[in-house]
């Protein structure tokens, strides 16, 4: 029986193709790199990094915006800065009332000094009043002798008896004098130090709205890069408003998973390598940083559900920050890829996970 040609070269062209998805078969099988071995585990992550979101300490305004999404910001720098009338205000009448308080500070001061004064007035009046008693009763003693020898009269001698009484009066009378300009000298004093304490009282309300316009300049914390706009100039915040969203990109990391059989192996500072999927052929170098101290089950949005059926724990993998630093124009959140640890200090990478990333 003759087979047509046509026939026939369908054959060949069927029998053609089987071979060659075999031998492509073999050879992805023989050839392909499915992962470095034994002493190796790998999980699937995306690149993250700190993020710091900059907000107002007190409600207000906001003035001026200085920055934009995607400006590199040092530590310290000026981001954004608030209204300013009302904190302005409140410092000139902070320092209006301190220097009120320095005047009465130093009236007290005065008064202090008056009282003294009339303190010292009052003991010289006692050591009159004191003479004084002592002349009348020496008088006395003399009139008594003469009244005795009948050389002087009854009347005298009730006359010196009088003034020695009429002096220890007035000595007495002098001496509550002096007690009670002691106890204005003490008064006074302690209103002395209630103006002083009215006067620290007064810096400190100065030194605190200072402080307040100062947060009002909205400064970088740390070296990053502007990531969001959250607010605009003219709005009107709350206490705790947003205004940026920083990434810190010394700050870089992966978090990824493993299963519960490794995660006893893998050591905090252990190598890895992190290759993205945007960049399969360029091999980052990491270290472990974090391994989670608990169990859980995989989130949804890394394996599959059969995968998700398995308990792991969480790995964060940091990327250093001198690399970083390196390539911070190149550095980007949020893209995907794949963290390979070595579990065992002595397997060798292989080529494929060189540490290509240094350079």
């Amino acid at each position: 029986m003759n087979v047509p040609s046509s026939t026939k070269k369908k054959s060949m062209v069927a029998v053609a193709a089987a071979v060659v998805l075999a031998l492509a078969w073999w050879g992805w099988t023989r050839l392909s790199d499915d992962g470095p071995g034994d002493g190796f585990v790998s999980g699937n992550g995306r690149i993250e990094a700190t993020e710091i979101d900059v907000a107002t300490k007190l409600p207000g305004r906001i003035e001026e915006i200085l920055v934009r999404e995607g400006d590199f910001v040092k530590a310290g720098q000026p981001l954004a800065t608030m209204q300013l009338d009302v904190l302005h205000a409140q410092r000139d009448e902070a320092e209006a009332g301190r220097q009120q308080a320095g005047h009465a500070a130093v009236a007290a001061e005065a008064q202090v000094t008056l009282r003294q004064s009339e303190v010292a007035a009052a003991q010289a009046l006692v050591a009159q009043r004191e003479a004084e008693l002592d002349g009348a009763k020496r008088r006395l003693a003399r009139s008594e002798t003469l009244s005795a020898e009948g050389a002087s009269s009854v009347q005298e001698l009730d006359d010196d008896r009088a003034r020695v009484r009429g002096a220890e009066a007035a000595l007495a009378a002098t001496r509550a004098q002096v007690a009670a300009a002691q106890a204005a000298v003490e008064a006074a004093k302690a209103q002395v130090v209630g103006a002083r304490s009215t006067v620290d009282a007064a810096a400190a309300s100065v030194a605190r709205i200072q402080a307040d316009i100062a947060d009002s300049q909205l400064k970088s914390p740390r070296d990053g890069r502007v990531q969001f706009r959250v607010a605009h100039p003219g709005e009107v915040l709350g206490a705790g408003g947003r205004v940026l969203n920083l990434i810190d990109l010394s700050d870089v990391f992966m978090t990824f998973f493993v299963p519960e059989t490794v995660a006893g192996r893998v050591a905090l500072g252990a190598e890895v390598r992190i290759v993205l999927d945007v960049a399969p052929e360029r091999v980052i170098p990491a270290t472990v940083s974090f391994v989670a101290s608990q169990a859980q089950f995989t989130p949804k949005t890394v394996e599959t559900a059969s995968e998700r059926q398995k308990l792991m724990f969480r790995v964060r993998a940091q990327i250093p920050p001198e690399l970083l630093r390196a390539h911070m124009e190149q550095v980007k959140t949020g893209v995907p890829g794949v963290a390979w640890i070595r579990l065992d200090p002595a397997a060798a990478w292989p080529p494929s996970l060189s540490a290509q990333g240094r350079d």
